[in-house]
């Protein structure tokens, strides 16, 4: 299992980061060779940041190793799919070729999604249908020339996307969804969800955390993965979750609650923040970690949830990780 680093670019609006230290700490990841990845959050007025492609191009510049891309893209439903394509690419060979694009829909509960919706009049289902519809887009315009698409939110005739990306043939495009955890009907609904990645996407990317719920959908995919005629085996299964390093278990989770409360704008539940969160000694830190191991995730990206990011870093690198 790899890991990955999530750098919290929405921490910026709350003193826990700055954008050069944002910086550093994905050099620090790119130097080590204990981070396959860096990522960065996504969010237009859902949950407002320092922008992702802004922020992702800074980074490719400072970068020559890991893989890059947003954990996950809640606006890839929002933005113009062509200029979308357009700016991949260039992120793209900019990073020579090292860049994820994880797409969710981005239907979040929050006021600022009330003023998405209104601004680009989506509703939660124009969400869903929208990021089928820009992934074929995305697919077509990084691969073909003169293409041409008649969809029921966008059309175009003879496109031709130049330059194209450095990944050939195509950058990966996952999906990332925690279907269920707000309150989804039924199974059948959340399978629903599952299809949908194995049949549109290259992963799956999800911050649900309880293992033995995780357990049952990684193998629904990894079958539908089979019936869609792709391999299991190169279909990539991506865990997002938190860490805080204090050999004092219920101050790693106060500070663990304190910093995802501000930073989604909400009051998470005790149980939520143990869960989702790697949180104690670098014993108890290594355990957790292992059980997402033992599942087959291919990697896990980890946050620091704390208002000392390079310390927390420092002691995941050190403590935790060579161990996991």
């Amino acid at each position: 299992m790899k890991f990955g680093l999530t750098l919290p670019n929405r921490g910026v609006l709350f003193g826990v980061t700055t954008t050069e230290e944002l910086l550093q700490m994905a050099e620090i990841a790119d130097r080590s060779e204990q981070f396959a990845s860096v990522w960065v959050g996504d969010s237009l007025l859902g949950k407002p940041r320092f922008e992702a492609l802004t922020l992702l191009a800074g980074i490719a510049a400072r970068t020559r190793r890991v893989r890059l891309g947003p954990a996950c893209m809640a606006s890839f439903s929002l933005r113009d799919p062509v200029l979308l394509a357009y700016q991949w690419a260039s992120l793209d060979l900019m990073a020579g070729g090292r860049t994820v694009l994880v797409a969710c829909t981005g239907i979040v509960e929050q006021e600022g999604a009330k003023l998405e919706a209104a601004l680009y009049r989506v509703t939660p289902r124009d969400r869903v249908r929208r990021l089928i519809e820009w992934i074929k887009i995305l697919k077509l315009l990084w691969t073909e020339d003169q293409v041409s698409f008649q969809g029921e939110y966008y059309q175009f005739e003879g496109i031709t996307l130049e330059p194209k990306p450095a990944a050939k043939p195509r950058p990966p495009i996952w999906i990332a969804s925690n279907a269920g955890r707000s309150g989804l009907p039924d199974r059948a609904a959340i399978e629903r969800t599952h299809r949908r990645a194995a049949r549109h996407a290259d992963g799956w990317e999800t911050s649900l955390w309880d293992v033995d719920d995780l357990a049952w959908r990684l193998e629904d995919i990894r079958q539908k993965v089979r019936e869609e005629g792709k391999d299991p085996a190169t279909f990539e299964f991506h865990l997002y979750h938190n860490f805080n390093i204090n050999d004092d278990r219920a101050a790693a989770l106060d500070e663990a609650k304190r910093f995802l409360d501000i930073y989604y704008s909400t009051d998470f539940s005790p149980q939520h923040i143990a869960g989702w969160t790697a949180a104690g000694s670098p014993e108890q830190c290594i355990e957790h970690l292992r059980r997402y191991k033992a599942l087959g995730f291919t990697e896990v990206t980890l946050r620091p949830a704390s208002w000392d990011q390079r310390g927390q870093l420092a002691r995941l690198m050190r403590d935790v990780l060579p161990y996991v």
